[in-house]
């Protein structure tokens, strides 16, 4: 057998991660040619097919789901064993991976991060956002964000922000038509934007009041998977909204849209930032985690 490259088995699982070549390349900034030159040379030299080809997707064949498997732990005990040397350093360096929903991202995440990163100039962070309910170390990622109900229990979490709650919105021009609702069961008269999640399940909306919860299943003719276009749909008026209240307080403000029902907000957990408790967590990422954890977070208002 040919000698092994370790880059190349970063490539594959590049590959593998990103779902194909280009997407790879972009993230190596190398041409997608170099990468499939650098796959075939790793088949070569195993003598075995690990990618299955097709001219829309590329997917890992058996003998590359088992390479993988073991590869991922592997990879990361040298990238940590690399990353110790930080600690000789007098500034952390590296990259940290987050996967954080949309809402979570645009309103918590990312201003956090664009601070971060003023003060830790030698840290790379990459945000990838999705809604999806994903294992984040199978997946290269460092860290994720979720609401505090949604951690496995093998995970370390903390909190990124003050408790959250949902505002529920509509134009002016759809109040005008419609009139207002008076009470959660009122909007079934109405027409509610729905949010389908990325395992295909729709969201309920949940309500309370003096000790009374009220859960209901929106009705309507427009089905979104994103906030953004939730958000676009009622100040079309297109219906009545289901957002969080950071997603929509400049629109509130400006009277772009009207909030209802302001009196049967229920308090939701705060978005928690999660990583792995048995995983070793790089300079970067322990430098970050810091910087977390001396922010004080401005709590809800009542």
């Amino acid at each position: 057998m040919r000698p092994l490259r370790l880059d190349s088995l970063e490539i594959f699982e590049d590959v593998v991660r990103c779902g194909g070549f280009r997407a790879a390349a972009l993230g190596r900034g190398v041409s997608s040619s170099a990468i499939s030159q650098s796959i075939s040379v790793l088949e070569e030299a195993l003598g075995i097919r690990l990618l299955n080809r097709t001219t829309r997707s590329v997917a890992p064949t058996e003998a590359g789901e088992r390479l993988l498997e073991r590869l991922g732990p592997a990879l990361h005990d040298i990238r940590t064993a690399i990353d110790d040397l930080n600690q000789l350093r007098e500034r952390p360096s590296g990259t940290v991976r987050i996967n954080a929903p949309g809402p979570a991202a645009d309103h918590v995440l990312c201003p956090l991060t664009f601070e971060f990163m003023k003060s830790y100039p030698d840290v790379n962070v990459e945000i990838v956002s999705d809604a999806a309910i994903i294992d984040i170390v199978e997946q290269g990622f460092d860290a994720g964000v979720r609401f505090g109900n949604q951690l496995a229990q093998d995970m370390i979490a903390m909190p990124l922000g003050p408790a959250l709650r949902y505002a529920i919105v509509a134009s002016p021009d759809y109040l005008l038509k419609r009139g207002r609702p008076e009470s959660p069961r009122d909007l079934l008269q109405h027409d509610c934007i729905r949010r389908r999640f990325p395992g295909g399940t729709m969201e309920t909306w949940t309500f309370e009041k003096d000790g009374n919860e009220v859960e209901i299943t929106p009705k309507g003719r427009l089905t979104l998977s994103s906030a953004h276009h939730e958000l676009q749909a009622a100040m079309a008026g297109s219906g009545i909204a289901h957002l969080f209240e950071d997603y929509v307080r400049d629109d509130l403000e400006q009277g772009r849209v009207v909030e209802l029902l302001s009196d049967w907000k229920k308090k939701l957990p705060s978005w928690y930032l999660y990583y792995p408790s048995r995983r070793h967590t790089s300079a970067a990422m322990r430098a970050f985690l810091e910087y977390i954890r001396h922010r004080e977070w401005r709590p809800v208002s009542n």
